[in-house]
């Protein structure tokens, strides 16, 4: 019964990522998916591992959300690698982290690909600034670039990226071929011939069509913003073959045998058809899929007790309280809606009548002052009921206090089964279309992951992968 609630399917490949990351023709791991996953954590999860199994290791993050640095212990994290301190590094193993700041590393592209003065010329350019602060695909664009600077340093040995955060998985795959057109396309060239060939005579190269279309650009940009990107174009010009060439070749080193690209998901329909689509997408550029992380999978260290039988063993203790009101009768009995009491067991009865059948009289000789009988309630004298009857009406409190608590803790129990099962549904239909996918699953762990130790468990998880029942 607790293997069938398990998400990993006896017919589905499992991923084992230690042996990936141990192998030193794997240079680069590429952590995909859509936002929210937990795609940062696991980057950051298998860079530690990594590093302390002997590898040298970089972990590049696009998440603004600084959680890696203060995961890492690091104060913040720039465009430059910074070393983390207190990994185990007995195997001799290094780890390095940095934040992608798109802004600077496209600013590290000018100032190496152009003269002095162009590079001075280009940054100082508004229509620069805002392109390379927001332009739509800049940064997928630049995490590539910064991807295929790294790699070519060869000081890591194995770099491990955590993707843009985006409405699609797809845009780091794209990047490169949208920024592309963008720069070849015919909005470009229009404005490029003007500057190119300058002033009046630019002006009179151009046909009457081009100029009234520079004119037409200028009434809807607004003449200065025009001037701008003109200017910019004819600065970038002999850049915008560079652009594409390092594209083309960081796309290539994506298709690399020495590249693993690992798709993350949660358990969740949504998250699994986006990973679903992606699996195909890659598969279709050729780019080499080492299997799906599986994050926040929910498990159950009592899978034998079903959900109906959890259920239903809480609605008969509810149904136990209803028809013993023990409680509740100790209630009625004092409460004032109820009118006086019944004087059949809490005033004197037949055993405090005297043999003669005549009303209970004191005794003759007074008891001394500090005696018992003085200090004892009339009541005391009779049968002592309240003795006889109170550990039996507390017996019955606590009984239905228990029982109240258990059929709260079978419903909450039969939640997590239900839980579990869609899940399994879930992971089934994924399974179906993708029968090769090796999958690895972590499971939810019950805080935030804040830390080196954190991170440990995860990465521990990760390379488990096939019992989520243990992180109940």
């Amino acid at each position: 019964m607790a293997s069938s609630l398990s998400l990993n399917a006896t017919d589905t490949h499992v991923l084992d990522v230690d042996p990936l990351i141990d192998d030193l023709g794997t240079r680069i791991v590429v952590c995909c998916g859509s936002g929210g996953v937990g795609k940062t954590t696991t980057a950051a999860a298998l860079g530690l591992r990594a590093a302390e199994r002997g590898r040298k290791v970089v972990v590049l993050t696009i998440d603004p959300a600084r959680r890696l640095a203060q995961s890492m212990g690091i104060d913040s994290l720039d465009n430059t690698p910074r070393r983390v301190k207190g990994i185990d590094d007995t195997a001799g193993g290094e780890l390095h982290a940095m934040m992608l700041d798109m802004k600077r590393t496209f600013d590290e592209i000018v100032e190496a690909h152009a003269d002095g003065q162009r590079a001075e010329a280009i940054l100082g350019n508004p229509f620069y600034q805002s392109l390379s602060a927001g332009f739509a695909g800049t940064q997928e664009y630049m995490a590539m670039e910064k991807l295929g600077q790294l790699r070519a340093q060869d000081q890591w040995d194995l770099i491990v990226v955590d993707t843009p955060p985006s409405r699609s998985a797809l845009d780091f795959l794209d990047a490169p071929k949208r920024l592309g057109s963008f720069l070849d396309g015919k909005l470009i060239r229009v404005l490029m011939a003007p500057a190119k060939v300058g002033g009046r005579a630019g002006m009179k190269f151009l046909n009457v069509g081009m100029s009234m279309m520079t004119g037409a650009l200028g009434k809807l940009l607004g003449g200065q913003l025009l001037r701008d990107v003109q200017t910019f174009v004819a600065a970038m010009d002999t850049m915008f073959g560079g652009f594409r060439t390092r594209a083309d070749a960081t796309f290539k080193l994506l298709q690399a045998p020495g590249t693993a690209f690992l798709v993350v998901a949660a358990p969740e329909r949504d998250a699994l058809r986006e990973a679903a689509y992606f699996v195909e997408r890659l598969a279709a550029e050729d780019m080499p899929l080492a299997g799906l992380v599986l994050n926040r999978v929910h498990g159950s260290g009592a899978a034998q007790l079903s959900a109906e039988r959890a259920l239903a063993a809480a609605e008969n203790l509810d149904e136990r309280g209803i028809v013993d009101q023990g409680g509740g009768n100790v209630e009625l009995r004092t409460s004032p809606e109820a009118g006086s009491p019944a004087p059949a067991r809490d005033t004197p009865d037949e055993h405090a009548q005297t043999p003669d059948k005549t009303p209970h009289r004191a005794p003759a000789t007074t008891p001394a002052p500090n005696s018992p009988a003085t200090s004892t309630p009339a009541c005391a004298t009779t049968d002592d009921a309240p003795t006889d009857d109170a550990p039996a009406d507390h017996a019955t409190t606590e009984r239905t206090a228990t029982d109240q608590l258990t059929a709260g803790l079978l419903r909450l129990h039969a939640e997590r089964m239900q839980l579990l099962a869609r899940e399994q549904r879930t992971r089934d239909r994924f399974a179906a279309l993708h029968p090769e996918v090796a999958v690895t699953e972590v499971g939810a762990l019950p805080g935030d992951v804040h830390d080196l130790t954190g991170l440990r468990s995860i990465g521990d998880r990760l390379a488990a992968g096939a019992d989520p029942a243990g992180a109940a």
